[in-house]
C-alpha cells in the first residue's frame, strides 16, 4: 500500500476511533483534535521517507498522545504529574495493544463520542456538521462545501458547536436516555442524507457525497450500539435510495424515477438494503421502515410500468399516519394518482399548505395528467417562480414549453 494509500485510509476508516480514545483519555475535544491532526500531518511528512509503519493507527495514536502531553506541558496543566507519565516507549507498547486488539473498548468510547455530537444543547444542523467532523473525520472544507456555506463560515458553526459541549458529559446516559440519544444521532444522519438528494439553491442538483458520509455514520452508529432495529431500517432505506444516484442526472439535468436508466443503479447496494429489510418485514412500524418499503418496492420493479403502485399507496397511508408530514400527503397524491388516477392524487392536495414550489410542481403534473392544460400552466409558472435550484427551474421551464 503506498503512502497517500494508507493515510486515506486511516483517516476514513481510523479518525473516529483514535479521537474517541482521546477525547476519552484527555476529555478536551480540543486537545484530542489538534494531536491527532497533528498526527496525521506527521505522518504525511515521515511516513514518505521512512515507510508506513506496521501499524498505522497504533503510530498515529502514539504521535497524537505524544503532542498532547507536550500542549499540557506548555500549559503546566501537568506539571505536578509529568514524573508519572509513561515513557515513549509504554506510550507505542500500549498504542499497538490498543489498536490490535481493540475489544469492546474503543466500541465504548466511540460511541461517547457519537453521543456527545447528538447532544440536545445543539441544533441538529451543527449536531450533523459536527458529527461528521470528529466522528468521521470530514474536512471543515468538506463539511462547508457539501452544506453550500464557506469554510470560514462553516469553521465557526463548528466553533461554537465545541463550546457548547465544554461542559456536557463523556458518560453513556442510562438506558431509556441512550435509546434518545441514539434516536437523535440516526434522526443527524438521515438530515445529512436528505440535504444530499433534497436540491438546494444553485446549480447542483444533487450532492451524493453527502449522503455517503451519512451511511458511513449509520454504519457506525450500528456498529457502537447494535441491536437497534431503527438503526437498520434506516442503513436499509439509505442504501435503496443512494443506489439511483448515478442515473438521478444526465447531462447536468434532473431525471426523474420513472425515466432514470435502471441499467446506472447499484445492484450491490440494492441488495444490501433488502437483506436488511427482510427481517423487519413485520416489525411495528416507524418512519424508517416504512420509507424503505416504498424505496424497495421502486427497487425491485424491472420497469416502471411494473411499480406496485396500489403497495406503494398503502404505505404512503401508512407513513401519513405516523408522520402527519404535508411532503408525504405530497408524495402521496402522486403515488395514489400513479393508482386510481390524476384527479383521486388532486383531492388529496386539497386544502394541503406547503411552502415553496414543489406543491405548485406536482398540482401542475397532475392537471396535465387530467388534461386541465390552462390550470397546469398556471401551476408550472407558479413552480418556476419558486424554485431556486438551476436544474429543477430548467426541468420545470421544459415541462411548461411542451404545452
Amino acid at each position: 500500500m503506498s503512502v497517500s494509500q494508507a493515510l486515506a485510509t486511516s483517516w476514513r476508516d481510523e479518525w473516529g476511533r483514535l479521537l474517541a480514545l482521546l477525547v476519552a483519555q484527555y476529555r478536551r475535544l480540543d486537545l484530542a483534535e489538534d494531536g491527532l491532526a497533528d498526527a496525521f500531518e506527521a505522518a504525511a511528512r515521515t511516513w514518505p521517507a521512512d515507510g508506513v509503519p506496521t501499524n498505522p493507527p497504533a503510530w498515529l495514536l502514539t504521535a497524537a498522545r505524544r503532542r498532547i502531553v507536550d500542549r499540557l506541558r506548555s500549559e503546566r496543566v501537568l506539571a505536578a504529574k509529568m514524573p508519572l507519565l509513561a515513557i515513549d516507549a509504554e506510550l507505542t507498547e500500549e498504542a499497538q495493544r490498543v489498536m490490535v486488539d481493540p475489544g469492546e473498548g474503543i466500541r465504548d468510547e466511540r460511541l461517547r463520542l457519537v453521543l456527545l455530537c447528538a447532544h440536545p444543547s445543539l441544533a441538529p444542523e451543527a449536531a450533523a456538521a459536527l458529527t461528521l467532523r470528529l466522528v468521521l473525520g470530514v474536512s471543515t472544507d468538506d463539511i462547508a462545501r457539501l452544506f453550500l456555506v464557506s469554510t470560514p463560515t462553516m469553521a465557526a458553526r463548528l466553533t461554537r458547536a465545541r463550546h457548547k459541549l465544554a461542559g456536557a458529559t463523556f458518560a453513556v446516559p442510562d438506558r431509556l436516555e441512550l435509546d434518545e440519544r441514539i434516536a437523535s444521532a440516526a434522526s443527524i444522519a438521515y438530515l445529512a442524507f436528505t440535504s444530499g438528494y433534497a436540491p438546494g439553491s444553485g446549480p447542483d442538483v444533487h450532492r451524493p457525497e453527502l449522503a455517503g458520509e451519512a451511511i458511513r455514520l449509520v454504519r457506525v452508529l450500528r456498529e457502537v450500539s447494535p441491536g437497534h432495529a431503527e438503526l437498520d431500517a434506516l442503513l436499509a432505506l439509505m442504501l435503496l435510495q443512494h443506489a439511483r444516484r448515478d442515473a438521478r442526472v444526465a447531462d447536468g439535468d434532473l431525471v426523474l424515477l420513472p425515466d432514470q436508466d435502471r441499467g446506472r443503479w447499484y445492484v450491490e447496494e440494492i441488495a444490501e438494503g433488502l437483506d436488511l429489510l427482510a427481517p423487519l418485514v413485520s416489525a411495528t412500524p416507524n418512519r424508517w421502515l416504512v420509507e424503505a418499503l416504498i424505496a424497495s418496492e421502486h427497487a425491485i420493479a424491472v420497469t416502471p410500468d411494473e411499480t406496485n403502485w396500489v403497495r406503494i399507496t398503502g404505505y404512503y397511508r401508512e407513513l401519513e399516519e405516523i408522520t402527519g408530514s404535508p411532503v408525504v400527503r405530497l408524495n402521496r397524491a402522486v403515488a395514489v394518482a400513479e393508482a386510481d388516477g390524476p384527479l383521486a392524487g388532486l383531492a388529496l392536495l386539497d386544502g394541503l399548505d406547503l411552502p415553496g414550489h414543489r406543491l405548485h410542481a406536482v398540482r401542475g403534473q397532475l392537471l396535465q395528467q387530467a388534461g386541465r392544460a390552462d390550470e397546469a400552466r398556471a401551476e408550472l409558472a407558479a413552480a418556476i417562480e419558486l424554485v431556486d435550484n438551476d436544474a429543477e427551474r430548467r426541468y420545470l421551464v421544459k415541462r411548461l414549453a411542451a404545452y
